[in-house]
Formats: structure tokens, C-alpha cells, sequence
């Protein structure tokens, strides 16, 4: 008789704290007792403690939204807009001078919005199959677009009608135990969120969702509702916080809720949740939220030190206090998402701390969990991608087949639109190419942009790498006295290294591409504005402005006088950034279209398990893609130097926005294995266009910038939808044969 042995599973993880908690308030304990010995003016003080733990308390309250988000294997990249908005929403409510409403009818309004919000991007992405990032950093620009409208870049205040409502604003201020009232409100929060997470359906619903969706859906678990319940809670979490804001300060400005998705996100992560879904504790993301406050906190207040300063031949000693520079805080946030997402397959799945007790106590050591990598590939096709139409067209079906005929249309309507409302301003030439150095810089983003997006990736950061290619470039003009071509060589080696990182980090790492470029698009802006100390550089040599120069500066910059005639006439308005533009779209439109290469890369994107079935190296494609949307970024920022003549460390600024929306109105498919850099080009030109023509004053009116902004992001969200809907589901399509069925079945009851 055989004995069957079975092989224990050990005990049940923790289901509200456990070891990961216990090592996050240790470390908690030792930094802050560094922040004492660096800073002990500060960090030495009740009041320092104090502070942190109500500043903990509104990002603590988001990251419990936050948790039930990421558990479900989603992301919420919105919740800083919605925190700003809610709270510039309640001050224009609220104040005197805007419209005035009650505090209950100003609350109750700020509450619906933050639910209507959340249901939306729910809708978007399980009903209506929007990827979560694309949705939520969607949200996210317009929130800030509309969060900029309606302050007008201004702060709004209403202290003195705060003072007759104090049952409310009280919630921001000291009780009379001597704390803030946000801090026991978001230890309720927190309470809450706990048990529902660990204890109650809702959590098991979620964590079911998140672990394993299509086992959920047999299960018999509604997997879209508890997605969307997942956002309903994320938008309410920061509504209580943005309210609880609002309380505290009794006004709001502009720069509200600014970078808080790095900082919610960064805190879920660090407090042990899994960007793969199936995994996070409430408790966790907390003392994350804690954790990341703190080193905020310990970055930003600096520490003190003693200058020499010389006075009538004396030196004499004066207490100041060392901060890092502008920039540099961003920087290190940046880098702290990154790690943060690596800490889940590196540290907890490998089970690294139970390992290394088990070696000290000389015992063996645990199993480690399942090690699948954690490349999330829910920006890439699963082949359901309908058949090109465009073989089997002739003639003008053939064209009108095509996924870029659109965007090709659209750029001459556009044109024709511009040409109709001020023929005046549309017709003149010159005016016709400086709308044409506008589009270059977003054509050059895009042309790159088309590479990653075919292989089925994305890249959030080239708006931000252009800005530190741009930076690095100025640095060494102004600062450093280099001559052009350094400044151009140190300009593509700083944009260059900013895309290697991406590369290594999301093929090397396997982290999701737009994770990794996330953290990027923080780190590089940070970095441009480090760089340049935060200010605006200008005056350098004529020489590197030629590269933003009509072509008939150049030559007459070498001696070259043109005849007068059709020629010089185009030499004086084509610059030549669009010449150079041209030269890289033509060689990365034919490498892409007809070479081996650009067929890969196609595959790659399609379908990279079937890719690799068939010998490509599908690393290789995503690594080059990834390089090359680099390549170009930092291209378009050292042009943007030269035709500006200076740097601003907000260049490129909405650039990521903008270039997204421009491949995939031009035919690209946000799930990969499509794009052709024709309809990308064509893309960024109806972009270009619909920007200008907003800004056109036509009979005295002109749309604000910001709103242009919210008008772009709402494109964007047409076009995913267009490419999932019309392209990929080829709904279309089907409801053409639905109707001829129908047809037919009528013709045939008839006779």
C-alpha cells in the first residue's frame, strides 16, 4: 500500500497587516529619526510630527481608493486632477465672488462630480475597452486643463464666509486634544477600507478580479462592475480628501493635486500591492502614503548648514539651510515609482526578508511564490484585430480603406476650415509655414511615437525628454560656454540615456512600458528644470540658433545670395527644422513600411508570443522602438532651443498628449501591430490644425489655451475609441451586414 504524503501550504497570509507592515514602521521609525539628526530645528518638533501625519492623512485617504484600483490589476492615474478639480469646483461654488452657494448645496455638488468622474472612467475602460492609462491620464490632463480655466491661473479664497460655517471647516483645523481633525477622519477611512478589503465580499470580489479576471467571470463574479465600483471608490477617496483640503486651507490655487498620482501610486506599491493585481492591504498603502510623505518631506525642508560670508575683510559665520534644487524632488519621486514596482517581484514574490530570517535562524528557507515576470500586456493585441480591407480595394475604395485615410481627410478639411473663417490670415504664406514649425516638433515626437505603439508599447515621457534634451543643451550653451555641436552631441546624449533607461527598465525589468516611462516623464522633467535651476535660459551663439532658421538664413549665414523668384521665396519661409523633419520621417516611413525590420516590428506588436514562436527578437524591437522615440523627442528639443533662441523647463509641456493622439488618429492601434508614419504625420497635422485653428481670432474671439488642452485630451479618447470600436471591433462592419441581412430576410418574407 502506497502512503500518500501531502505537503503543507503553511499558514494563510495575513489578511489586514502582517510582516511587510511591520518592516514598513521600522523604516518609517529609522528615517524619521534621520530627518531628526539631519534637520533636529525641524524634524526634532511636535509640530513636524504633526504636520506629517495630516499631510499623511489626505494622500493616505486617496491611497485607499488607490488600493482597491491596483488590486483589481488597474490603474488611476487621474486622482491628482480629481483632487484639484473638486477643490477648485467647491471654491467657485463656495466663494463670494464666484456663485456664492451654501456649503451643504457646494458639498453635495463636489460629491456628485467626484462620482460622475469615477463612473466615467470605469465606463471607459470595461464597457467601452479603453487601456486604464490611456482613459485615466486622459482625465488626468483635462482635470488640469479645466482646473487652469477655472482659476485663471489665480488663487481663489473665501476665509470670511469659511468663518460662518464652522461646522464643516472645522474638519481642517486642531481639535481641542491638540491634533488636526483630517488625522482621525482618515484613520477611519482607513479602518474602513481594511475590513471591506479583507472582510467583506467587495474584497474578495476584488482580489478574485485582480488575481485571475477570466476565473472571476466563471465564478460568477460581475468582474466589469467591480472595476467600475474600484474607480467609484478611487474618485470618492480624493473627493474627501480635496473637501478635507478645501476645509484646511479655506482657498485653492492652481497648482493643487500637481504630481499626487506619482506620490498615491508610489505609497500602494511601496506598501506591498502588486501592479499585477491580486495582491494589497489597505494598512499597507497607508504607511506607504507615510513613507513616501516623509521622504518628501525630508528633500524638500533640506538641512541646516553655515556660510562664510566675507564682510570688510571678515569672515563671518551665518545658520542657512541647504535644499536641493529645483527639480531634484521630482527627480527622486520618480525613481521612487520605479523601484517601488520592482519591489513586488524582486523582493515579495521571492520572498527575500522570510528568506534571509530563515538563513539567520538556520532553518530552510520558505518556497518562493510563482516568478512570471510582471510585463503587463494589456497594451497589446490578442488577434482580434480585424483583416486591412485595403488588399482586397481598388481605386478609391483602396484608399479610403486605408487606416490613415482618415486622418488624411481630416488635415484637408481642417485646412479648408482655416482657409473659410480667415482667408486673410490662412492664405498668406508665411502664416501657412509658422502653423508649419509648429506641427514639426509634434511630427518629429510622433514619427518616433509610431514605432513604440506598432510594437505594442507606449511611451508617457517624450514630452519630457524633449524638455531634457532641451535643458541639457542650454546648460552647456549658457552655463558651460560650449560651442553648438557639443550642445547638440550633450542634448541627444541626455535624451538618448533617458530612453535607454526606459528600454532596460521595461524589456530588461519587464516592468510595464507605461510605468516605466511614467516614472520617466517625472525624472526627466525634473531633471530639465534641475538642470537650469528652475529658470529660463537664453543667449547663445548664432551658430546653434541656425538649426531653427529659415533656409535662407543659413545661406546667407555661409554667403548665399539666392535670385529673387520662386525659390528664394521658399527659402525664406521653410525652416530648417522642417527640412530635417522631412529627411527623418521619409527614412523611418520607408524602414517601417518596407524593410524586414519595420515587418517585425509590426509582428512584435501584434502578437509577440507569435512573434517569438517565429524566431523574432521581440526584445530587440521593443528595445530599438523605445530608443527611437527617444532619439526623436530629444531631436525636437534641441530644435525647440534654437527657434526659440531660449529654454523654459515647461517645454513640451501636453507633448505626450499630443503625439498619442496624432499615431493613433492616423491609424495606429493603441493595442499594438499597426501604424504607418504617413497617417502619423497626418495625425499630428489635424492636431496642429485643430490647435490653430481655436487660437484663429475670428471676430474678436479666441478658445484660452487651457481649454485647448481639454479639447485635445477629448480627442484623444475619440480617436481609442474610433480604433477600438470601428477599426478593431469593425462595428461598422457589422451593422452594415446586420442591416443587409435584415434586408434580405424581408425580401424574402415579402415574396
Amino acid at each position: 500500500m502506497t502512503i500518500t504524503t501531502t505537503t503543507s501550504l503553511g499558514r494563510a497570509p495575513p489578511q489586514l497587516a502582517g510582516g511587510w507592515e511591520i518592516g514598513l514602521l521600522i523604516f518609517l521609525a529609522l528615517l524619521y529619526l534621520g530627518g531628526v539628526l539631519v534637520n533636529p530645528a525641524f524634524f526634532g518638533s511636535t509640530e513636524a510630527l504633526h504636520a506629517l501625519l495630516r499631510d499623511t492623512s489626505r494622500v493616505g485617504i486617496i491611497a485607499v481608493g488607490m488600493t482597491f484600483v491596483i488590486v483589481n490589476r488597474d490603474l488611476d492615474l487621474s486622482v491628482g486632477s480629481i483632487y484639484g478639480l473638486i477643490a477648485v469646483v467647491f471654491a467657485r461654488l463656495f466663494a463670494p465672488n464666484f456663485l456664492d452657494l451654501g456649503i451643504t448645496t457646494s458639498v453635495v455638488l463636489c460629491i456628485l462630480l467626484g462620482a460622475g468622474i469615477g463612473l466615467a472612467n470605469g465606463v471607459l475602460i470595461t464597457i467601452l475597452r479603453v487601456p486604464a492609462f490611456i482613459a485615466t491620464l486622459t482625465t488626468l490632463l483635462i482635470g488640469r486643463g479645466f482646473v487652469l480655466a477655472l482659476t485663471h491661473g489665480q488663487a481663489i479664497y473665501y476665509s470670511e464666509k469659511a468663518a460662518a460655517h464652522p461646522l464643516f471647516f472645522h474638519l481642517g483645523e486642531t481639535n481641542i486634544f491638540g491634533f488636526n481633525n483630517q488625522i482621525p477622519i482618515a484613520i477611519v477611512v482607513m479602518a474602513i477600507g481594511a475590513y471591506v478589503l479583507a472582510k467583506t465580499r467587495w474584497g474578495y470580489e476584488t482580489f478574485a478580479t485582480g488575481g485571475n479576471e477570466q476565473a472571476a467571470i466563471y465564478a460568477g463574479i460581475a468582474t466589469n462592475w467591480v472595476r467600475i465600483r474600484a474607480y467609484l471608490i478611487s474618485s470618492l477617496c480624493a473627493t474627501l480628501a480635496a473637501l478635507l483640503s478645501a476645509a484646511q486651507d479655506k482657498g485653492v490655487t492652481p497648482l493643487y493635486g500637481v504630481n499626487w498620482e506619482l506620490t498615491v501610486i508610489a505609497s500602494v506599491i511601496i506598501g506591498g500591492a502588486s501592479i499585477l493585481g491580486g495582491r494589497g492591504r489597505v494598512v499597507g498603502s497607508c504607511l506607504g502614503a507615510a513613507l513616501v510623505v516623509l521622504i518628501d518631506k525630508v528633500l524638500r525642508e533640506g538641512w541646516p548648514i553655515t556660510r562664510i560670508i566675507v564682510i570688510d575683510g571678515q569672515n563671518i559665520p551665518v545658520n542657512a539651510k541647504y535644499t536641493l534644487p529645483a527639480g531634484a524632488v521630482l527627480v527622486f519621486l520618480g525613481l521612487l515609482l520605479v523601484f517601488a514596482v520592482l519591489i513586488e517581484p524582486y523582493l515579495i514574490r521571492r520572498q527575500v526578508a522570510a528568506r534571509l530570517w530563515a538563513w539567520l535562524r538556520g532553518r530552510p528557507p520558505p518556497p518562493a511564490y510563482e516568478i512570471g515576470g510582471i510585463a503587463v500586456e494589456g497594451v497589446q493585441t490578442k488577434g482580434a484585430m480585424i483583416t486591412d480591407t485595403a488588399l482586397s480595394s481598388t481605386g478609391l475604395g483602396k484608399f479610403l480603406a486605408r487606416r490613415d485615410a482618415l486622418a488624411i481627410l481630416l488635415t484637408a478639411l481642417l485646412w479648408l476650415t482655416g482657409l473659410i473663417l480667415r482667408p486673410d490670415y490662412w492664405w498668406n504664406l508665411s502664416n501657412t509655414f509658422a502653423i508649419l514649425l509648429n506641427y514639426t516638433e509634434l511630427a518629429l515626437i510622433a514619427v518616433g511615437l509610431t514605432y513604440v505603439i506598432a510594437a505594442g508599447d507606449i511611451d508617457l515621457s517624450v514630452g519630457a525628454v524633449l524638455a531634457l534634451a532641451g535643458s541639457a543643451a542650454a546648460y552647456f550653451l549658457k552655463v558651460l560656454g560650449a560651442d553648438p555641436f557639443t550642445a547638440v552631441a550633450m542634448g541627444l546624449l541626455a535624451g538618448m540615456t533617458a530612453g535607454l533607461v526606459n528600454a532596460i527598465v521595461t524589456v530588461g525589468f519587464k516592468l510595464p512600458a507605461f510605468i516605466a516611462t511614467l516614472g520617466m516623464f517625472y525624472i526627466a522633467r525634473g531633471l530639465a528644470a534641475w538642470f537650469v535651476a528652475g529658470q529660463q535660459l537664453t543667449g547663445w551663439p548664432e551658430g546653434y540658433n541656425l538649426l531653427g532658421r529659415k533656409v535662407n538664413d543659413i545661406l546667407l549665414h555661409f554667403g548665399i545670395s539666392l535670385a529673387d523668384g520662386v525659390l528664394r521665396s521658399v527659402a525664406q519661409v521653410v525652416s530648417v527644422q522642417t527640412v530635417w523633419m522631412l529627411i527623418v520621417a521619409l527614412i523611418a516611413g520607408v524602414v517601417l513600411a518596407y524593410t524586414p525590420f519595420g515587418q517585425k516590428v509590426y509582428a512584435t506588436g501584434g502578437n509577440v508570443r507569435a512573434a517569438a514562436y517565429a524566431g523574432i527578437n521581440t526584445n530587440r524591437m521593443r528595445f530599438v522602438a523605445l530608443l527611437l522615440a527617444a532619439l526623436c523627442a530629444s531631436m525636437a528639443g534641441i530644435i525647440n532651443v534654437a527657434y526659440f533662441r531660449s529654454f523654459n523647463p515647461v517645454a513640451g509641456q501636453f507633448r505626450e498628449l499630443d503625439a498619442i493622439a496624432s499615431v493613433i488618429i492616423g491609424g495606429g492601434s493603441i493595442f499594438g501591430g499597426y501604424g504607418t508614419v504617413i497617417g502619423a504625420l497626418a495625425g499630428a497635422a489635424v492636431i496642429t490644425l485643430v490647435r490653430a485653428l481655436l487660437q484663429l481670432n475670428v471676430q474678436g474671439f479666441s478658445m484660452p489655451q487651457h481649454w485647448i488642452n481639454v479639447f485635445i485630451g477629448v480627442i484623444l479618447i475619440v480617436a481609442v475609441l474610433v480604433d477600438i470600436w470601428v477599426r478593431q471591433a469593425n462595428i461598422l462592419g457589422r451593422l452594415r451586414t446586420r442591416l443587409t441581412r435584415g434586408a434580405r430576410t424581408s425580401e424574402t418574407v415579402h415574396g
